[in-house]
């Protein structure tokens, strides 16, 4: 099926002024920085506080299981509204849209009633699928020359975001008198300040001209393009299975709630580095078919230790695991950008490796909740991660070949 790309053939101004050109480069990517920082405590909040809401609402462990998979199923499920969305708004009116209805989204969370949950869950879920699809296609379309280090600096931030979802959420039920809700819905005031931030952005966007759009085809039946949304899929399901369910499983494993919760944080801060540091090492090389398979083993590796290693030695595998975690997460967005041939396709790439990767990613903390409610135990999803980590890193290899995705791009009137 062809795809439409987004916001194309700009029209193009006079030679503008220097300075004010270095000035609204720096804003927009300190922007789409602050953006990314809204687009994951969604997660790593609800795992935090996951005992909690159980206590709270009543949930069983496969009512727990469908709270942590439900906004992951939304990332797939929305993803491909993206260029659509884009290309009827703009571009920056569609990201101003996804912060407003991502914090209302996260402030029905807090209304303390269950349907409310599920429902504000989904709808912040389907607003963060919109934003990861837009994100790459800005970086490649607005920072060409700097695309390693934006894509560092907003997936560091999208750990960051993580971080603190983990690390605060229960230090802030304690602050509202043991409020549950309260602690889920107070993640919407950073979306709403990024919004009313993003605003005189999102109004003053240029005009882009809508009568000549670039359709590709072919993205769908190109075997890279697979590898490629392969890779991105098996390696978020880890990554969502332990914004998930890795702070349940250091409680399960004795530790008490505010220190599992720090030790999640850490790790996922250390994944921010990793994130930061990565893309500058991957676009090095000749390709990336060494790192992608060799931050797969260290973040299986980190996973194992988390699940197994005496306590005294857990903060050791928490920073591994984030230095894998995190650089899986980089590599995974640098690889959307370096297979594609112009920003057109990275776009198109972004949504196909978002819709189909997410929603197989959806399985990983699904998977996990239901092993646990089998088994009565953490210990046998061992399994289920070393197979996912393999099958990524095999993805991963074949993701990484210095080679573009094989598409058609045309010009329609239409």
């Amino acid at each position: 099926m062809p795809l439409i790309d987004v916001d194309i053939d700009e029209v193009q101004p006079s030679p503008p002024n220097v300075p004010r050109v270095c000035v609204s480069r720096f804003l927009l990517g300190v922007s789409l920085v602050l953006i990314a920082f809204n687009l994951r405590d969604l997660f790593s909040s609800a795992s935090a506080l996951l005992p909690e809401i159980r206590d709270t609402f009543g949930l069983s462990t496969t009512g727990a299981s469908l709270l942590t998979t439900l906004p992951v199923v939304c990332l797939g499920l929305f993803s491909p509204l993206a260029p659509r969305l884009a290309q009827r708004l703009g571009t920056e009116r569609t990201l101003l849209a996804v912060l407003l209805l991502l914090a209302l989204g996260i402030g029905l969370r807090g209304v303390g009633w269950m349907p409310l949950l599920f429902i504000g869950t989904a709808l912040a879920g389907a607003c963060i699928a919109v934003g990861n699809v837009l994100l790459p296609g800005l970086v490649k379309r607005d920072f060409p020359d700097r695309m390693a280090l934006m894509t560092g600096l907003y997936t560091m931030a999208l750990c960051a975001s993580a971080a603190c979802g983990a690390g605060l959420s229960l230090p802030a039920e304690r602050l509202f008198g043991g409020s549950t809700a309260a602690a889920l819905a107070v993640w919407a005031l950073p979306a709403l300040a990024t919004g009313l931030l993003w605003l005189p952005q999102s109004l003053s966007a240029k005009a882009h001209a809508r009568k000549a759009r670039v359709v590709v085809a072919g993205l769908w039946r190109d075997p890279l393009a697979w590898q490629v949304t392969l890779f991105m899929g098996l390696q978020s399901a880890l990554a969502y299975s332990v914004f998930g369910w890795l702070a349940p499983i250091l409680r399960e494993r004795g530790l008490d709630g505010i220190t599992a919760g720090g030790i999640v944080s850490a790790s996922v801060m250390v994944q921010a580095a990793s994130c930061l540091f990565v893309p500058h090492l991957a676009v090095r090389g000749k390709d990336q078919r060494i790192i992608n398979v060799a931050l797969c083993l260290i973040a299986i590796g980190g996973l194992l230790g988390l699940l197994f290693a005496p306590l005294s030695t857990i903060w050791l595998w928490a920073v591994l695991q984030g230095v894998g975690q995190g650089g899986l997460i980089a590599v995974a967005m640098t690889v959307i950008v370096l297979r594609s041939p112009d920003s057109h396709v990275a776009a198109h790439l972004s949504g196909m490796a978002q819709c189909v990767g997410y929603l197989l990613a959806a399985i990983g903390p699904l998977v996990v909740g239901l092993i646990r409610s089998w088994t009565g135990s953490f210990g046998p999803c061992a399994i289920l991660f070393v197979v996912i980590g393999l099958a990524a890193a095999a993805n991963g290899w074949g993701a990484g070949r210095a080679q573009h995705v094989r598409t058609r791009s045309t010009l329609s009137t239409n």
